[in-house]
């Protein structure tokens, strides 16, 4: 008997010049909600980047769609199977970079990214003492889950990469490096910004952590903890060994846990791990100073 879920999750993206990419955006958007898929898709002048989920038939319409037309005839799809939509409304926006860099030099990936490593070849550069890990990914995407002996990027936005890599790594530049994050989107801008910054062996995972996970050969080994989304899953298991375990720590008791939520308070909405115990202790609020009855408290002694 089958076992498969009646939704699935699409990720995918692809640089590739699109004219007039703010007129495409509308009309895609036009045809998602036709679909009745939900999702978050980025469309600009350099190409599209997106996840969406739905039911088996409207993915497989979507995929089909999207493969017909000549822009995107050979587009590659990552896919899950899920039991619910992993979003709750449907958002194709127009924006001036897919992935924002912001970056004094333009770079285009189709001409300059890093070498393309597959799953295997990743798992033993992994292994190698002389390579240098970096992790493509924001800080606490790292704190619930990373590969081993990775370099933990201390940075909030993707355009601080460049100053940071600047300031912790320019003195290894004749070193290799390998770098990777979710879907490998990421890497196509952060190993051009290596290059750029005259970086000489400089690779990337291919298809990034999702497509390590799903590799038969290699079973997420070296990946631990989980692997943060950009959905209502948060967070998706990599090792699929026995070799599996829990990383990240509660931001206010420091126990164990692969729970990641958004501070309760609208105004701060700080992403941090937080334990069941927690939860219901701190009801949701990364801090005191976040929860009502603070700025009730500051709010009075401000007007006396």
């Amino acid at each position: 008997m089958s076992s498969q879920k009646p939704f699935r999750i699409l990720l995918y993206y692809k640089y590739v010049s699109i004219d007039d990419y703010e007129a495409f955006a509308a009309e895609h958007l036009a045809y998602c909600k036709q679909l009745g898929v939900k999702g978050r898709i980025l469309i600009a002048a350099e190409g599209i980047n997106g996840t969406i989920s739905g039911t088996w038939e409207q993915t497989e319409a979507y995929m089909s769609y999207m493969h017909q037309h000549p822009l995107f005839f050979d587009l590659l799809f990552k896919i899950d199977e899920a039991e619910n939509h992993a979003f709750k409304k449907i958002f194709v926006r127009p924006k001036k970079e897919l992935v924002t860099l912001r970056y004094e030099t333009p770079l285009d990936p189709n001409s300059i990214s890093g070498k393309r490593l597959s799953p295997k070849k990743f798992y033993e550069q992994l292994q190698r003492e002389d390579i240098i890990i970096l992790d493509g990914r924001n800080g606490y995407e790292y704190d619930l889950g990373h590969f081993r002996n990775a370099i933990r990027p201390d940075i909030d936005s993707f355009r601080e990469f460049p100053e940071w890599i600047r300031t912790h790594l320019s003195d290894v530049k004749d070193k290799p490096i390998i770098t990777y994050c979710t879907g490998g989107i990421r890497c196509e801008t952060l190993t051009g910004v290596l290059l750029n910054e005259g970086f000489t062996d400089v690779a990337q995972l291919d298809g990034g952590i999702t497509t390590y996970g799903k590799e038969p050969e290699v079973q997420g080994r070296l990946f631990d903890g989980k692997m943060y989304v950009f959905d209502e899953r948060i967070a998706v298991r990599v090792n699929h060994t026995d070799e599996e375990i829990t990383i990240g720590k509660c931001h206010h008791c420091g126990l164990p846990t692969d729970t990641m939520i958004n501070c309760a308070d609208d105004l701060c909405h700080a992403q941090h791990l937080c334990c069941d115990d927690c939860l219901e202790k701190h009801e949701g609020y990364c801090s005191d100073a976040c929860k009502p009855e603070h700025d009730d408290a500051r709010e009075l002694t401000s007007s006396l």
